[in-house]
């Protein structure tokens, strides 16, 4: 209930116009009575008088002033009438002053829930919807006039509502900060939402109360302070195993390799040569981990500058080409925007996303396909598609494709899409991607870099 200041006649005051009503109502109705039988009495005497002798009409005359009560009884009778009205008038202030008081609260509860950030939901106990604040409606995508849906009804990305409101009328405990992700328009929107019991004035259950929060920003930036967590603590990691680690692999490659040229002047068993060529192969490997892990716990600075990420795009395509040519691979580009943007940027560290993102395109089609490059404008940040023809990312895995030393390929390191991760994020952007072998006769993966035009962290 809201509390507000009520300048109307107390209660106290209220019960005494009542009580004055009904007295002078009882008053009134008793005043009348006497009228009436003074007035039937009057009419006996007058009767009477008509047939008495003259010796005994100097005491009927006295008899008959006697009663002679009309005029004062009229007196009072009047000032009934007005005391009645005073009470009628005082009690239907107090209606009326209720009223506006009530109309009052209602028109403060709904300016208050209209202005709150938050979505603002109230069911019924059979899960319908009975009221929405324009902010729920936002955040929902309702039209008006949806009152009485079930939450099983809305959009299922909003299919945790329904399942928090059921828990909470099963369970009659409250529902705190459960968070869910929704698309809206390509962006991926993080919702906190809450449910309790709505009760009224005798603690009945009437149904639940839902509460719904926009918190993309603050995931963002929580994601944001633990991702920078763990650069610090995998940096100081990294730096320590590049120095304990590169220099004896360094050594082993030096000698590896005096081996592998003595014994070619020699004539060897092809066995030991083979196992030179797998020591050989391994070391390298182990070289590519150490720095792909140390450049992924780096927390080097950006090097800021303009860059045109179309001509970033277009230098990247030739370098591409010859690979692309002898995987039977086609490059098309995609540009949908008149005037291409130039981003406030690390050129380096933008282009080996963007090439990290063309290999693994390129590797997800060994037999051809086509490798689309697209730039467009999307609100306030550049928008970048790489998308391939391939087999599609499986929807068990596509959780844990960001994740280091996650990889499908027995020749990847699994730093790639990481450092793609790291560095989109580290200017400000985010990048996501949308697997379409789900949908039949559409397989492929796409990729969707967002860099602020600012360039602003």
């Amino acid at each position: 209930m809201f509390d507000v200041k009520d300048g109307s006649l107390t209660n106290n005051a209220r019960l005494f116009a009542l009580g004055l009503v009904l007295l002078s109502v009882s008053a009134l109705g008793l005043t009348a009575w006497i009228l009436w039988d003074v007035q039937q009495e009057q009419e006996i005497v007058s009767r009477i008088i008509q047939h008495l002798p003259e010796s005994d009409l100097e005491a009927a005359r006295e008899l008959s002033g006697d009663l002679k009560l009309q005029s004062r009884l009229s007196i009072l009778l009047v000032l009934n009438i007005t005391g009645t009205a005073i009470a009628f008038a005082l009690m239907l202030r107090g209606y009326l002053s209720s009223e506006r008081s009530l109309r009052d609260v209602k028109v403060l509860a709904t300016d208050i829930l209209a202005s709150m950030d938050a979505g603002v939901i109230t069911t019924d106990s059979a899960g319908r919807i009975t009221s929405i604040n324009p902010r729920g409606r936002e955040l929902i995508g309702m039209e008006n006039g949806t009152l009485g849906q079930a939450l099983s009804e809305i959009a299922p990305d909003h299919g945790l509502l329904h399942l928090i409101c059921t828990e909470v009328n099963q369970e009659h405990n409250c529902v705190r900060d459960r968070d869910y992700n929704v698309n809206n328009h390509g962006h991926r929107k993080t919702l906190r939402a809450g449910c309790t019991l709505l009760r009224n004035q005798r603690d009945e259950e009437i149904g639940t109360v839902l509460h719904v929060r926009d918190v993309t920003q603050k995931a963002l930036l929580e994601e944001r302070l633990r991702r920078m967590e763990r650069f610090i603590g995998l940096g100081s990691l990294a730096a320590g195993l590049h120095h304990e680690i590169k220099n004896p692999l360094s050594a082993l490659s030096l000698h590896i390799q005096l081996l592998s040229e003595q014994l070619a002047t020699q004539q060897t068993d092809p066995e030991i040569q083979e196992s030179l060529d797998v020591l050989h192969t391994e070391v390298k490997r182990i070289n590519e981990v150490l720095d792909g892990f140390r450049n992924y716990a780096a927390m080097t600075a950006l090097g800021r500058a303009p860059v045109e990420i179309w001509a970033l795009i277009v230098k990247l395509v030739r370098l591409l080409r010859p690979q692309a040519n002898s995987q039977d691979v086609q490059i098309e580009l995609d540009l949908a925007v008149v005037d291409p943007p130039t981003v406030q940027a690390d050129s380096v560290q933008l282009e080996q996303v963007l090439l990290n993102l063309a290999l693994n395109g390129l590797a997800a089609m060994p037999e051809g396909g086509t490798l689309t490059f697209r730039l467009s404008l999307q609100e306030d940040f550049v928008r970048i598609d790489v998308s391939d023809t391939g087999h599609g990312v499986p929807t068990e895995i596509a959780h844990e494709i960001f994740d280091p030393y996650f990889t499908t390929r027995r020749e990847g390191t699994g730093m790639g899409l990481a450092l793609c991760d790291k560095i989109v994020r580290q200017h400000g952007g985010t990048i996501e991607f949308h697997s379409r072998n789900l949908s039949p006769g559409q397989p492929g993966t796409e990729f969707t870099v967002l860099i602020p035009l600012d360039g602003k962290l």
